[in-house]
């Protein structure tokens, strides 16, 4: 695989040779199993790196301590292992993709459900984005609606190894998509728009000022990025949520699209970015509710505090995650949406 330009440039470590190695090794052996096989070992990678996950385990039951107070101690374990169990099966979806043709994601992978949500907003030609987030099948979800004939932009995060990176893009734009990089990407999104195409953001991860906002996430004051809703009202974009979720009675995914959100536009721009950031946190937590052990819980989503908040991930709850609200404000006690920090 020849590398971009910009890539060439750059200094490749012995390290990241050897990562890299090691990832085309694991991809190349799970693309040459049967799916059904595939997504077994992805399930006991899952089980088996949330055994050992530590810390990231004692982030996701602070999260959960947070978002879901009334959960006891065994029903926070439980989501943990669907969420390990969950990117297992991403994980072998990634590596199976480039096998996938249009007729077997009809049959064997997903489904649509809202689908004319999406078609509705995108004639109308001003753009589409679509509000997504660490939930389900995120990788997938733009790659089977790409492959259905829906190619979009992606706004990443640039991963730290450049072989990996280019490995990864080379095959989640395989039928069109492209991607727009977290650290360049303001004007290729203002100009995708304009030009009436889609761009899939994720935007359930802890950010901070001013690129993020306070707002509700589970009750808890979340710094959450504000850059879709300037986005929306600058260029009068629509906005419709999409989320590829797990359906355990069908045994297969379901690309959900919800209803075009209707954004706050007056003359206060600032106002404006508040009130549409909470409408898309707001929508973003809805659906986590309903599918909380396909979530990401194992991301600092608070870590980010209003000024003069104390910290929520303390030393002892990231080990131990003991303590269920301690490091919450009592009127903020009243979760949630890779790939990124």
């Amino acid at each position: 695989m020849s590398l971009p330009a910009s890539r060439q440039e750059r200094t490749v470590t012995f390290r990241q040779r050897l990562e890299y190695a090691a990832v085309v090794a694991a991809v190349s052996a799970l693309r040459v199993l049967p799916r059904s096989v595939a997504r077994s070992a992805g399930a006991a990678i899952g089980a088996a790196a949330g055994a050992l996950a530590g810390r990231l385990s004692g982030t996701g039951d602070r999260n959960l301590q947070l978002a879901f107070p009334h959960l006891s101690t065994s029903e926070r374990q439980a989501v943990l292992r669907g969420t390990f169990r969950s990117l297992g099966w991403q994980l072998a979806e990634f590596c199976q993709m480039s096998n996938y043709s249009a007729e077997f994601v009809r049959e064997k992978v997903m489904r649509y459900d809202g689908l004319e949500n999406f078609l509705t907003a995108e004639a109308r030609g001003k753009g589409v984005l679509v509000l997504t987030g660490h939930l389900g099948a995120w990788e997938l979800s733009s790659f089977v609606h790409s492959l259905l004939g829906h190619p979009m932009g992606m706004v990443i995060r640039r991963l730290d190894n450049p072989l990996v990176d280019d490995m990864v893009n080379a095959i989640r734009c395989l039928h069109g998509n492209r991607v727009l990089h977290k650290d360049d990407f303001a004007r290729g999104l203002i100009s995708a728009m304009h030009k009436g195409e889609t761009v899939g953001i994720l935007m359930d991860t802890n950010m901070t000022p001013p690129q993020g906002v306070f707002v509700p996430f589970f009750g808890v004051p979340a710094c959450t990025a504000s850059g879709l809703a300037r986005v929306a009202r600058k260029t009068g974009a629509a906005v419709v949520p999409g989320f590829l979720l797990w359906s355990q009675e069908e045994q297969r995914y379901v690309l959900h699209f919800g209803e075009e959100l209707k954004i706050q536009h007056t003359s206060d721009a600032e106002a404006d970015a508040l009130a549409n950031t909470a409408l898309f946190a707001a929508t973003t937590e809805a659906y986590v509710r309903r599918y909380p052990e396909q979530w990401l819980w194992l991301h600092r989503r608070w870590k980010t505090r209003p000024p003069g908040e104390p910290p929520i991930y303390t030393r002892r709850s990231a080990s131990t995650a003991s303590g269920a609200r301690s490091g919450v404000d009592a009127k903020n006690s009243s979760i949630l949406s890779a790939e990124t920090r």
